[in-house]
């Protein structure tokens, strides 16, 4: 089989990112209801339209750089990312930040330090925790005790209702897990069964529709393989050490590997062209420190999950990772070791 051309212009790579994605939240969805569709759709048209305000202030032309298609992809981002059918002002927050104070605050595309739709993400679950952790129990698209595209609309349009949400809330599997009662041990844990019946099984087939998607971008060579391998290789060595160590209080890999975030943020958050370490070197180192960090939040950390602000703080780490990682120039060969040295000493006798 002939393999496809990778893309050309940023507008055709982001495209193909977009598409990338129908898996995941085609899975979302059909697990967690209508309300990944009104978080997805709401985000990404908040996001172009955010764009084109900001550029309409700074009179800036506005087809160019909407039509590379990267707001898009920030919303879509951040609204698979939040609890399905989050209230409108919640991705509203998030999107101001991702999209004025993440982006176009800095300079626009490619000018970014920081993934723009996890600095919407962090900001919102530092600042909101409730409303970021009413993730639905996974009750299927047509269960009978689904919320219906009318109530998601309702519950998009209106106050989030905490004491209603209570009765069809579900914790993550990474949730429970992390606040389960001290006094437990894992297969207490596991024996107890405290998740709704199909939890662990729906965030599994959600972490490996992403999976297929990230398949395709390597597929594509929009990305390479080094940033998703590095990074799940880490987290997974890590979960490992840390199951052999003592399995009594941590869980395996399969679970720190498919119970969450890691798959979607190997893929589609680390991956970030202009936020992610540019070397082949670099990305393994970029990748792998990603994957340790996610292991010691979700350990000994405040949150259940670590993978935005794993990434958030390598984004930070990128630049150091780029001066020390930077390819030889082709033609110029290494120097001998023995040649800085000879070129100290006749500086000094000179002096």
């Amino acid at each position: 089989m002939k393999r496809l051309a990778p893309p050309r212009s940023t507008g055709q790579v982001m495209a193909w990112v977009l598409i990338a994605t129908l898996p995941g939240i085609a899975t979302l969805t059909w697990h967690f209801g209508w309300g990944v569709l009104t978080n997805v759709l709401f985000a990404a048209a908040l996001g172009a339209s955010l764009e084109a305000l900001v550029l309409k202030l700074r009179r800036r032309p506005l087809k160019p750089t909407l039509q590379d298609n990267s707001a898009l992809i920030s919303g879509v981002l951040l609204g698979a990312s939040l609890p399905p059918g989050s209230s409108w002002w919640l991705i509203l927050v998030g999107m101001v930040a991702a999209i004025i104070v993440a982006k176009q605050l800095y300079g626009g595309l490619g000018q970014n330090p920081f993934n723009p739709a996890m600095v919407g993400y962090a900001l919102l679950l530092i600042s909101f925790p409730v409303q970021m952790t009413q993730w639905l129990a996974p009750q299927g698209l047509f269960g009978p005790e689904a919320l219906s595209l009318g109530d998601s609309l309702m519950r998009f349009l209106g106050p989030t209702d905490v004491d209603h949400l209570d009765a069809i809330s579900g914790a993550t599997p990474l949730d429970a897990f992390k606040h389960k009662p001290e006094a437990w041990l894992a297969s207490e844990f596991w024996a107890s069964q405290p998740l709704p019946q199909g939890t662990s099984s729906a965030w599994q087939a959600v972490a490996l529709a992403w999976l297929v998607g990230g398949a395709m971008l390597l597929y594509l060579r929009i990305i390479s393989w080094h940033i998703p391998v590095a990074l799940l290789g880490s987290l997974g060595l890590f979960a490992t050490l840390a199951y052999a160590v003592d399995p009594s209080q941590h869980a395996g890999p399969s679970f720190h590997l498919l119970g969450g975030a890691a798959i979607f943020g190997a893929f589609f958050i680390a991956t970030d062209p202009v936020s992610a370490a540019t070397s082949r070197k670099g990305k393994l180192y970029y990748a792998a420190a990603i994957g340790l960090l996610i292991m010691l939040i979700r350990e000994f950390g405040a949150y259940p999950d670590g993978v935005a602000f794993a990434v958030l703080l390598m984004n930070f780490a990128v630049p150091f990772i780029d001066y020390y990682t930077r390819p030889r120039t082709l033609g110029h060969a290494r120097p001998a070791r023995g040649i800085k040295v000879k070129q100290l000493d006749d500086r000094e006798e000179r002096q």
